[in-house]
């Protein structure tokens, strides 16, 4: 996933590391992709060791010195690759730690479990309340058909956790 973002904007201009970093936060892409401003930097090095890019300028800002980065020809066949890859998963999946979780819930007492389990919802409706604000930004400078499907989706499925989060209290305090 890492790579296959920071070939993305490097498609769009040669960045260093520290803007596409800026990049990230500021679309708040970082809030569902969990990509770390570390492994940016890892990533960078590995793909210049890779030859999917190259530093191809350096620009110095008070003692550091940024190497500028632009995409090469297999970083774009990879790019490519990457797309088709990921368009044939899955959405989502059903595998969850927190279903695994819920397999051995009786194994702590029923009052820590439902304060765990309010502590969830409420990152839940926070990250809820993320989207459909973003949402909203992002939709006044227009959205394009597939990514307003895809907030709404995102959007459909924190409501059906927020749903089954209450489920989950509800007959764990019975």
């Amino acid at each position: 996933m890492t790579n296959l973002i920071l070939l993305s904007f490097l498609r769009q201009r040669p960045m260093h590391g520290y803007e596409i970093q800026q990049l990230i936060q500021a679309s708040r892409m970082d809030l569902w992709t969990n990509i770390l401003s570390g492994s940016i930097y890892y990533a960078l090095n590995k793909m210049e060791s890779d030859g999917l890019i190259a530093a191809t300028a350096e620009e110095r800002t008070g003692a550091r010195l940024r190497k500028i980065y632009s995409i090469t020809d297999e970083g774009e066949k990879l790019f490519q690759q990457m797309i088709r890859e990921t368009l044939t998963l899955p959405p989502h999946t059903v595998k969850s730690d927190f279903s695994l979780g819920l397999v051995w819930i009786e194994n702590i007492p029923k009052e820590e479990a439902v304060e765990l389990l309010e502590q969830n919802l409420k990152q839940v409706e926070e990250s809820l309340a993320q989207w459909r604000s973003g949402k909203e930004i992002k939709g006044q400078y227009g959205l394009s058909k597939i990514a307003l499907a895809t907030f709404d989706n995102a959007i459909s499925i924190l409501e059906q956790d927020i749903a089954f989060l209450h489920k989950i209290i509800t007959l764990v305090q019975e």
